[in-house]
């Protein structure tokens, strides 16, 4: 007999709704199967059997995070095929910032009504950050709360599992006095802030669409710009350069973030003229008068990743990057000191 709930429905989950959604989701999922996936969804658990061959000590690294109330302007733009990869990239990576290569991906989905068109196109978006990251989408739930959420809305989170070899982790603690400090791009507010910016524009349906001369495109969709995906560059660099510390620039901005991947005794001196700001960041300085320090302690104001290399291998990072894509800057250096950051 074929699993249907006449009560079940009346109290507000469809479960056949949730059969359909798997069925379309899964040429999403299809798309992100590298070696070592071993089962399709729909089980009670996604398998994976990772390859250890070549590596001293294998070390599993993982991830969780979700979107935040950027969430909001999907709901707002009814657009809903890009804040997966956010939720993706919001764990991939702060993985990779210790050097772990990203190996699989498991999706939450909490929903008010699951309309399976909808939860398709979320898990789209899921998939296209795991295929930027070259991880798998090995399973995930999708959850109907009735009562507990808004029939139109939903929240996204995800969790990731990466390897890396134990004498190859990148930890901070080869860092020393003279050091540089590299930064490499971001898309735009990623997401992280987006409390502050709803603030600051009083984001809903009448000022979602405004435009501003800074900005080549309306708000919502310059906001809604996906967090960019760094695997591939940085992997690209490891391959080529040893990295000595890597930083997610994510909530809380450089003054939070950088110092995480600090030793005591080592500041990060950086020059501010030297970090490419992005206009939209321009935008919500001006509107919002806000100050310079609260911008910085916020946002990621134009770098999404900071790392650290040696001073005789600048050169060669930014040009391996730049094969790669990414135009990265030189933002400063290390210096002794407290552990914190020096913006000048």
């Amino acid at each position: 007999m074929k699993s249907f709930s006449e009560s079940y429905k009346e109290a507000g989950v469809d479960i056949t709704a949730g059969y359909e959604s798997v069925e379309l989701i899964k040429k999403h999922v299809a798309r992100t199967s590298i070696p070592g996936v071993i089962s399709g969804i729909g089980g009670f658990g996604g398998l994976f059997a990772p390859d250890f061959k070549g590596m001293e000590e294998p070390v599993l690294i993982s991830g969780t995070d979700g979107v935040g109330t950027k969430i909001k302007l999907a709901f707002l733009l009814n657009k809903h095929n890009t804040i997966g990869i956010d939720a993706v990239a919001m764990c991939v990576n702060d993985v990779i910032c210790c050097g772990a290569k990203p190996l699989f991906f498991l999706d939450y989905i909490a929903i008010g009504k699951n309309i399976p068109e909808k939860v398709a196109s979320i898990v789209e978006g899921i998939a296209e950050g795991c295929v930027q990251s070259e991880c798998a989408l090995v399973g995930g739930e999708t959850a109907e709360h009735p009562g507990l959420m808004p029939v139109d809305e939903y929240d996204v989170a995800g969790f990731c599992v990466g390897i890396v070899d134990k004498p190859k982790m990148i930890d901070g603690s080869k860092l020393k006095e003279s050091d540089v400090i590299i930064g490499i791009p971001s898309s735009g507010v990623h997401s992280n802030g987006f409390s502050l910016v709803r603030k600051v524009f009083g984001i809903d349906e009448n000022t979602i669409n405004n435009t501003y001369e800074e900005l080549d495109k309306p708000l919502g969709e310059t906001l809604l710009t996906p967090t960019k995906l760094y695997v591939k560059p940085i992997f690209a660099l490891l391959k080529e350069v040893e990295v000595k510390a890597i930083s997610h620039i994510t909530g809380g901005g450089f003054y939070e973030n950088i110092p995480r991947m600090l030793k005591d005794g080592l500041c990060a001196e950086i020059k501010k003229d030297n970090i490419p700001v992005l206009p939209i960041f321009d935008v919500i300085k001006r509107v919002g008068n806000i100050s310079e320090h609260d911008m910085y302690n916020t946002f990621n104001m134009g770098i999404g990743m900071a790392l650290v290399v040696d001073k005789c291998d600048v050169d060669k990072t930014l040009s391996v990057l730049k094969a790669n894509g990414e135009n990265a800057v030189v933002l400063g250096e290390v210096v002794k000191g407290e552990k914190g950051v020096i913006i000048e």
